[in-house]
């Protein structure tokens, strides 16, 4: 069972019951808003008391929300989103569902024309597709980039796997195992190479040391402060 009420100085609340719920908890989700789940057959008065109980948690909890929301990309047929191997288009159609295409270097996304795109399914769906769109670039792509940086300099690795990292461009275990964020197909080809032999020379010095950065810099001609400086320009998220 589902019902939607609003409560003052809260807003809307979605009230969920199934059997299957044992206990009462709150769930806040971007553009999603506050869901109280609850076993069934919970009576409405102690639903109403758990949710006063826990209302300044709420309320904070909200706004920290917000932020979340606020920070997020919102996806339309204006966005402007150019990657190494394709671009985005966006645009409304007569089908029901959503429809995703990869195809002559364009990621073509349709959605139902009777959606509002910023709806958060729609969005959820235009973020899925393109990360697997930037996966198959990335496979394509980084695998091979890293083999031809690591002949020209001298470097070995063992595996390389691409992975969709929230927090940095790549990393190097201590097995000279490579890991790639697939995000790296959204830079410009000699950031991306930064970050590769970034990578590759951990294979050689395994911390950030004075080793490290004259290693870079041995084969990155000395660029490495400048490009440092424009990396950081980039989050390693679209959203």
């Amino acid at each position: 069972m589902k019902e939607l009420i609003d409560i003052d100085g809260i807003g809307p609340i979605l009230l969920t019951s199934r059997s299957s719920i044992k206990r009462l908890s709150i769930k806040l989700r971007p553009f999603k808003g506050v869901e109280v789940t609850f076993p069934l057959g919970t009576r409405p008065k102690s639903v109403m008391e758990f949710v006063n109980s826990h209302r300044q948690w709420i309320i904070n909890a909200q706004q920290k929300i917000q932020e979340k929301e606020d920070a997020l990309t919102v996806f339309d047929e204006n966005t402007c989103f150019n990657t190494r191997s394709f671009a985005l288009r966006i645009e409304p159609h007569q089908n029901p569902k959503v429809r995703i295409q990869f195809a002559k270097g364009f990621l073509h996304i349709h959605y139902p024309q009777n959606m509002d795109v910023k709806t958060a399914s729609i969005q959820e769906v235009i973020r899925h597709g393109i990360e697997e769109a930037l996966r198959r670039s990335a496979k394509s792509y980084l695998p091979t980039r890293l083999k031809e940086l690591a002949d020209l300099h001298g470097f070995t690795f063992k595996r390389v796997f691409i992975k969709n990292l929230k927090s940095r461009w790549g990393s190097c275990s201590g097995v000279d195992n490579v890991n790639l964020n697939l995000h790296l197909m959204r830079l410009p080809d000699e950031l991306i190479d930064y970050v590769l032999l970034h990578e590759l020379c951990h294979t050689i010095q395994k911390n950030h040391g004075p080793n490290f950065y004259k290693l870079m810099n041995k084969v990155m001609d000395n660029r490495v402060g400048a490009l440092e400086r424009e990396i950081k320009k980039h989050r390693t998220v679209i959203y």
